[in-house]
């Protein structure tokens, strides 16, 4: 080499962009995801514009539990790395449960199709792609579309969790706990709609108002609202949402006959103008398990790794114990074994104390068309750790399947940033055929549980029963009284009547319940933090 060969090459490190240095750079971030542990393959570096397929982008199994996050505009293909995740997952024989918000997860459950854009992809990540279809449960909501149905009781979902769907305020959320109380303590179960309006219904009558006397009340008003909101709700085609059976969430830990990990499709398109609804339902499912699972520690690889769609939704106009229920739950069910990843398109749609939970990112790009794009742009980069790249540009131009991402190595410690083209599902993108879902539904084992709904004795019967043929929805009319009877010039003291309670109690309907259900009749039901029960399973 010449001479004056070796000025150019002497003097690139003090350039910026050149090569030698970019080469470096890139080198670093590659080294902070050379694993040596089982891991999922996310994709490869990007690099100043250039793919660089054999510096792979990685996050180490173990490390699923410690939560994550998958954001970017619509569009731009957040959807797919959910699928890329979970299957992958899968095949390391871990369940996934997935809430399908458009219809188009679905494909997951069939091998993928070979294609141009799929094959200039794999190329470019140094993917064997390989069309496989991975084993999976469709669920739905109330039965409220295609999939097995997930119900809840009332008493199971809690007050707290209620609240958030009937959309109620600060005092109503807590007159909603009183009453949930009430009926916890006096036996009455709340399977459905129904047997929460008649209880509301008897503590607002005559006979039932001086029940919560001396635990606050409930006011007429307040009432009102409760019942206003759960006629709403009614009318909307909620009501199949709850009731028996109620569906196990240790379903959602299965894995298939082969040893891979069973992908649980929660198919949400039928309720997809309720997300209310859905985000609180799905929040659900989570404390479920939390107060469900033991303790396991640090493990080999997680038991559950749940993704959590249109996360905002779940944290629009929550209360401030809702969110600290929330915070709570994400922070200690990661000692569960479970890992959660929220999905929404930026990160300050999700608060700080929730954020900080979260491990692990995928950033995919965002807009910055308005002053608003913009300030939620810059609030992004600040959340990333101190990066080579320069974020705000880099964000705004990244292509559909492409990310930066950071994650926690095996050690817990943050990876460097790394820009990265992202690899293509081996199963099918987008919806299978609807009559294909409907004969994988019909074929489950879990069909013949969970298909048929059973409406068996509750609150709503036995406070009929105690009443007599009179139902719950006419006891604010006070009872008729007996006319005084007169000896001689003097009143007879009027005999007292019993109490409604001492009425359901001394029924032969509550008697018969009580044997049935031993001792969770007479004393309150445990309650979790979000005030859901624990149920005996």
């Amino acid at each position: 080499m010449s001479d004056s060969e070796t000025v150019p090459q002497a003097a690139a490190p003090e350039a910026p962009g050149s090569a030698p240095a970019l080469a470096k750079e890139a080198l670093e971030i590659a080294s902070g995801y050379a694993f040596t542990g089982p891991a999922l393959d996310l994709g490869a570096l990007l690099w100043d514009g250039v793919c660089l397929p054999d510096a792979q982008v990685r996050i180490p199994l173990p490390m699923l539990n410690r939560h994550g996050l998958v954001a970017g505009a619509t569009g731009t293909g957040k959807t797919k790395t959910l699928q890329l995740i979970a299957e992958q997952l899968s095949a390391q024989g871990v369940p996934v449960f997935l809430a399908d918000i458009k219809g188009d997860v679905s494909g997951i459950s069939a091998p993928g199709v070979r294609n141009d854009k799929v094959q200039a992809r794999a190329a470019d990540v140094h993917q064997e792609w390989t069309a496989t279809g991975f084993p999976a449960e469709f669920y739905a909501l109330g039965g409220l579309g295609h999939g097995i149905p997930v119900r809840a009781t009332i008493t199971d979902f809690g007050p707290l969790l209620l609240s958030k769907v009937l959309r109620l305020n600060q005092t109503q959320e807590q007159s909603l706990g009183l009453i949930f109380h009430y009926a916890d303590t006096k036996g009455l179960e709340l399977v459905d709609l129904k047997d929460l309006r008649a209880v509301v219904t008897f503590l607002t009558s005559d006979e039932g108002r001086s029940e919560l006397k001396n635990i606050g009340g409930l006011s007429t008003a307040t009432a009102g609202v409760i019942l206003r909101s759960l006629t709403a709700f009614e009318a909307q085609g909620m009501a199949g949402f709850f009731g028996e059976p109620e569906f196990d969430t240790n379903e959602l830990l299965r894995t298939a006959q082969d040893g891979r990990g069973m992908v649980s499709v929660l198919e949400l398109p039928a309720v997809q103008d309720r997300p209310q609804l859905f985000s609180t339902f799905l929040m659900w499912l989570l404390a479920d398990l939390f107060h469900d699972l033991p303790e396991v520690g640090d493990a080999d690889k997680p038991k559950l790794v749940f993704f959590f769609d249109e996360a905002h939704l779940l944290f629009h106009d929550a209360s401030k114990a809702f969110l600290d229920s929330i915070t709570q739950t994400v922070r200690l069910i990661r000692s569960k074994g479970v890992g959660v990843f929220f999905v929404t398109q930026t990160p300050k749609d999700v608060p700080a104390d929730v954020l900080a939970q979260l491990g692990n990112r995928v950033q995919h790009a965002l807009r910055a068309f308005t002053p608003d794009d913009q300030k939620a742009l810059k609030a992004t980069v600040r959340t990333f750790p101190h990066s080579a790249y320069d974020l705000e540009e880099l964000l705004t131009g990244l292509g559909t399947g492409e990310a930066v991402v950071t994650v926690l190595s095996e050690k817990g410690a943050p990876t460097p940033v790394a820009a990265t083209r992202l690899r293509a599902p081996e199963s099918l993108m987008g919806p299978i055929d609807g009559a294909a879902l409907d004969a994988a539904v019909r074929a489950s084992p879990l069909h013949g549980r969970y298909a048929q709904a059973v409406d068996r004795e509750s609150a709503y019967e036995k406070l009929t029963a105690a009443r007599g043929a009179k139902g719950p929805d006419e006891m604010t009319a006070p009872p008729a009284k007996a006319p005084a009877k007169h000896t001689g010039s003097r009143k007879s003291e009027p005999e007292e009547e019993p109490s409604m309670v001492e009425r359901v109690v001394d029924s032969g309907v509550f008697k018969s319940l009580a044997r049935s259900l031993g001792t969770q009749i007479g004393r309150e039901i445990s309650r979790s933090v979000f005030g859901t029960a624990r149920r005996r399973r």
